[in-house]
């Protein structure tokens, strides 16, 4: 085939040639054809890899660029290297031929494939024998290995929505919620559940074969393998408090997406570097142990690391320097593949025209919410749908091919794009299909690993609809602060930057930081109040006071401040802290709630405490177990935000950096919405609606989440859920050596929330963290051949 395309790219581009000056025969042409071809495709796995390696130094887009020009120049060595000076190209021509060359390849060859079609299958067949010949004989591991796979700001409602509209039909056929049908497409939307007859013949000896005997339109659907529970964030329901949690155990003193910290005069963003690896470093002091993936696990597409030995494009890892930061290893895995590059180069291309069209008719339609999508927007989203989707996928399959223990992988794609346009729009509908095909190809490919793989399906947060506050009312959060303040307010408002994950992604690419002042206002003198905005929650903050300010002084000193805010129509209530009546929520027209008054109920802690490390006790030391004062009779302004919504808020007030004013904006429980102090028409990052309500979708070969009535609340215990089910397919819990000074104790315990389930409940709680740090470990290689593996329990 790469002969072929080579003579008929020589036949259209007038600087491309493949015979000498005074003409050769057509046979003598096709053989300089095979030459070069042959040439270029050796050139191409040898010298590739070695260049991509070399090019780790330069910034990870840029790398992107210089795939074609190093295509060329292999393509330019390849022609020099026929005989008698037949083959002759100019440098551009050669980019361009090498490229045409290697998307064909890329084509013929089964890359582009992402459904189970006859290539693609006798690709992974080919890999999966290579393995078992390479282990010769060897023992692997036969207790399954866990992927936990993360759909970025899928929440519960839009993911159940997906399924009705037959937008995934993996995750429906997961669930027992798709018919099976006959023929091609059956089998490419069962996504490598099973293997087609006649494929042990493809594979060779020793590959898997599975029949699967099509089934007939309209027949009922396959059984489910996977159940689905929905769970409840805290507050602050974004990727950095709940991804830290999950992974780490903890997300103790994480306010919001960004937060201003008196002790270090330091804003502190989830998503900047430096502040992910410090947050990391906390969580680790914190528990004691390193986190979930400790032990022969990966992460990948990450903000935080989880303990994995294995890193790939984890943002807690872009800020450090040296041999130990392999933030951008996954890069090289790709791209080392020509192929790879013209592939994800096209789709990006194709991504960016998209993006600009869906976006020029929104605008020419006229249609609202909608907020602003042009300048870098469109190459940050083709970023985030293709390239980074792209590559974590196949760090993915690599992990799985290599038989890890446990991968965590977050793909960040819905998540971009539903802030630009929504939650429920067509653009995220699409996304949400694509997301799916990727699942079905990790499936594929699960079915040939070395292992038996368990798939867990998750999200971080979900995303609620809604205008911006400043489409709204004209002014912005920063804005209606001075106001209350008696500052002078700038006529023409500020706009606050959007702080999705992708942005980040991005610059960790380009090695930059993450922008200073996103999405903040900055004071011009010390006195003036810091106002950070993390989706739909605000925060307030005044510099010049060492110490958390109390209700009474900021009356005294701002007597209209906190008035102004809790009686604005785009506020749905305060959380400020009183020297006398302890944690308050404030409302329109004088509403308050005093979180800390003791009421009827269970009690229990809410958050345990504990040193720091081995600096004793600092900025996250905590005051002790708080006694939860069980439900509310009055929850006043929080009447609409949930049950749940009085816990949050009181766990939240007990953080050493919780902001002077905590502002959540208003929020319609009829149709959901809120309104986001960033620009973004779909947000989360507090309370109110979706985004408050992500899911777990996990093998019902593991035990349950939550035991039939009981509630799964906060990341914290999602993390013991997924820690517990690692455990399970060991068979046993070691104990792993712990990184901080001093092991947690049972007051340091990340807890769920015991206002769902009273004290004479039958529903049971999520366990706790263990007292005793005892984390997941590896399994012992016990058992079966590596060439036996595939024919095990591959329940996903």
């Amino acid at each position: 085939m790469s002969t072929v395309t080579m003579l008929a790219l020589a036949g259209i581009l007038p600087d491309f040639k493949l015979q000498s000056d005074d003409g050769d025969s057509a046979t003598r042409i096709a053989i300089t054809a095979a030459l070069g071809a042959g040439a270029f495709g050796l050139l191409s796995a040898l010298v590739w890899p070695l260049l991509v390696r070399a090019l780790l130094l330069v910034p990870a887009l840029v790398l992107g660029l210089l795939n074609f020009f190093l295509n060329g120049s292999l393509l330019l060595l390849a022609l020099r290297l026929i005989p008698d000076g037949r083959g002759d190209a100019n440098a551009e021509t050669a980019v361009v031929v090498a490229a045409v060359m290697s998307a064909v390849a890329s084509a013929t060859g089964g890359a582009l494939a992402v459904r189970d079609d006859d290539a693609y299958r006798r690709r992974l067949y080919r890999l999966a024998d290579r393995r078992r010949r390479r282990a010769a004989g060897a023992q692997g591991p036969s207790t399954p290995g866990i992927l936990f796979l993360q759909l970025d700001g899928v929440g519960h409602d839009v993911l159940r929505d997906a399924l009705g509209k037959g937008l995934m039909p993996t995750v429906a056929r997961w669930l027992g919620e798709s018919e099976s049908k006959s023929g091609s497409r059956g089998e490419s939307e069962r996504g490598g559940g099973s293997v087609k007859e006649g494929a042990s013949d493809e594979a060779g000896a020793g590959a898997p074969a599975t029949a699967s005997s099509p089934r007939t339109p309209g027949a009922p659907p396959a059984p489910p393998t996977h159940r689905l529970t929905p769970w409840r964030t805290d507050w602050s329901s974004q990727t950095g408090a709940s991804q830290l949690a999950i992974l780490h155990g903890s997300n103790f003193d994480v306010p919001a997406f960004r937060w201003y910290e008196k002790d270090t005069g330091e804003v502190m963003v989830s998503n900047r570097p430096a502040s992910a690896a410090e947050l990391q470093r906390r969580a680790v002091a914190r528990t004691g142990g390193p986190g979930l993936l400790a032990d022969d696990g990966a992460s990948r597409g990450n903000l935080f690391s989880g303990g994995a030995d294995q890193l790939a494009l984890v943002l807690s890892m872009a800020a450090r320097r040296g041999k130990r930061n392999r933030s951008r290893a996954g890069y090289f895995a790709y791209f080392s593949d020509p192929a790879n590059a013209v592939r994800t180069a096209l789709s990006f291309v194709a991504e960016v025209g998209r993006e600009v069209g869906e976006s020029t008719r929104a605008r020419l339609r006229k249609r609202r919410p909608r907020v602003s999508r042009g300048g870098l927007y469109p190459f940050i989203r083709a970023f985030a749908t293709v390239v980074e989707r792209d590559v974590v996928v196949a760090a993915v399959i690599g992990d799985m091919l290599a038989g890890r223990a446990a991968v965590y992988a977050d793909l960040v794609a819905y998540d971009e794009v539903a802030h630009h346009s929504g939650p429920t729009s067509g653009d995220a509908e699409k996304v949400l299909r694509r997301l799916d095909r990727s699942l079905a190809l990790i499936e594929q490919v699960a079915d040939h690993a070395p292992r038996p793989y368990r798939i867990v399906l998750l999200s971080d947060h979900g995303q609620s609809p809604g205008e911006t506050f400043r489409a709204r009312y004209g002014l912005s959060l920063a804005d209606l602060v001075r106001a209350g303040c008696g500052l002078p307010v700038p006529r023409r408002a500020r706009r606050t930057h959007s702080g999705a994950e992708a942005r980040s992604a991005v610059r960790a690419a380009l090695r930059r930081p993450v922008e200073e002042g996103a999405g903040e206002h900055r004071p011009g003198r010390r006195a003036e109040p810091i106002v950070l905005a993390s989706g739909n929650l605000g925060l307030v903050s005044f510099p010049d006071v060492p110490h958390r300010m109390t209700r009474e002084e900021i009356d005294r000193r701002h007597p209209a401040l906190l008035p102004t805010l809790a009686n604005h129509p785009g506020v749905g209530f305060l959380l400020v802290r009183s020297a006398e009546h302890g944690a308050l929520v404030l409302g329109a027209r004088g509403a308050e709630v005093r979180l800390d008054e003791a009421r009827e109920g269970p009690a229990g802690a809410l958050d345990g405490g504990g040193p720091e490390g081995p600096g004793g006790p600092g900025p996250l030391a905590d005051p002790g177990p708080l006694a939860d004062p069980g439900p509310l009779a009055d929850p006043g302004p929080l009447a609409d935000f949930g049950p749940g919504a009085a816990d949050a808020v009181r766990r939240t007030d007990s953080f050493p950096h919780t902001a002077d004013i905590m502002v959540n904006s208003w929020y319609d429980p009829e149709d959901g919405e809120v309104l986001a102090f960033e620009e973004q028409i779909g947000s989360h990052g507090g309370l109110g609606g979706a985004q408050s309500r992500p899911f777990l979708l996990s093998p019902l070969a593991l035990s349950p989440a939550v035991e039939d009535g009981g509630e799964l609340v906060g990341a914290e215990a999602v993390h013991a859920v997924l820690r517990r089910w690692r455990e399970e397919e060991c068979g046993h819990a070691v104990r792993v050596k712990s990184t901080a000074s001093t092991a947690p104790t049972a007051a340091t315990a990340p807890t769920v929330s015991t206002a769902t389930a009273p004290a004479d409940s039958t529903a049971p709680v999520v366990p706790a963290v263990p007292a005793d740090n005892r984390l997941p470990q590896a399994c012992p290689p016990t058992a079966f051949p590596a060439a036996d593996h595939a024919v095990q329990d591959k329940t996903h």
